[in-house]
């Protein structure tokens, strides 16, 4: 089981010291935009370098290891590039502590002409790599992470359809169950007693990244895409193409090309929104009831 090795460490200048030598200082750190969950750095340091720190709550803790286990999860498929871990860890601070993510700084390029063919092809290989060292049984992940700000559960399951409605669908509507009426209830039940009739399986199951959508996708120095925070697990590899659909879509060059690297089985465009409801839902018990809409939007079209 190919675990990450992420190092740990018990404060922010024991970690520099370990990777950059004793003599190391930060000269000054620059806020990054972008995300909404955690405070995201430039450092540099006085040896020339420049690393990207992510920080929180020290509770958070978790979450920092989890991304760290799903980058190496998709670095060791050996088919898309993701920034280099450094390390994680806590620090408890002068004033409050906090936990922290270190990883290479990205100086990001303009995007090579073959950007979305390129990140297409690379996608296709990541799902059709093995992914047995990731899931001991079938679908999931060897440990739990994160959706955004809530966790995921990847205990494994022998189907498909078993893992998504139990460790996907199932947990999200039972969050956002005070959002429905009975007769939502209702329909929510009959979706989930029959959700076989509306999934398939797959041929092999796929390594996924989990929250695909434009924002975790991002061009290295060379303009070639690179994936950034995932939340991954091993699953049907049209959840994660139905994900790139959700929030305005990638350029149709990249549907082109990945289903000539992967050719989807008949059927997509009527289980795509269906994969899509597991995001939806996190949006709802995330972000309020503008998402309650386009839930019931969804369930209503596979169970009336």
């Amino acid at each position: 089981m190919n675990h990450c090795p992420v190092l740990q460490f018990k404060s922010l200048a024991e970690a520099l010291v370990t990777l950059f030598g004793k003599s190391v200082a930060i000269q000054r750190t620059d806020r990054v935009a972008g995300g909404d969950i955690n405070k995201s750095y430039a450092v540099t340091l006085n040896t020339g370098d420049t690393i990207f720190m992510k920080a929180n709550a020290k509770e958070k803790a978790a979450s920092f290891t989890a991304e760290a286990a799903g980058l190496f999860a998709i670095a060791q498929t050996g088919t898309i590039k993701t920034p280099k871990i450094l390390c994680a860890g806590t620090d408890d601070g002068e004033e409050v502590g906090y936990s922290f993510l270190l990883m290479e700084y990205i100086n990001s390029g303009e995007k090579r002409s073959d950007y979305w063919e390129t990140l297409a092809r690379e996608l296709a290989a990541m799902h059709q790599a093995d992914s047995a060292a990731f899931c001991e049984q079938g679908f999931g992940f060897y440990e739990d992470n994160f959706i955004g700000a809530r966790p995921q559960d990847n205990a494994p399951a022998a189907t498909w359809v078993e893992f998504f409605r139990d460790k996907r669908l199932a947990p999200q509507f039972k969050a956002a169950d005070a959002n429905f009426s009975s007769a939502d209830r209702s329909r929510v039940t009959k979706l989930l007693d029959h959700l076989e009739d509306f999934l398939i399986e797959p041929k092999k199951p796929s390594l996924l990244h989990g929250d695909l959508w434009s924002g975790n996708v991002m061009a290295d120095p060379d303009g070639k895409a690179m994936l950034i925070d995932p939340a991954v697990y091993v699953g049907h590899a049209e959840a994660d193409l139905a994900m790139t659909e959700l929030f305005g879509g990638f350029p149709p060059a990249f549907y082109q090309a990945y289903r000539e690297a992967n050719p989807l089985e008949s059927g997509y465009e009527s289980r795509r929104d269906l994969y899509n409801l597991y995001q939806l839902l996190n949006h709802l018990n995330l972000f309020g009831q503008s998402y309650l809409g386009p839930v019931l939007s969804v369930v209503g079209e596979y169970v009336g």
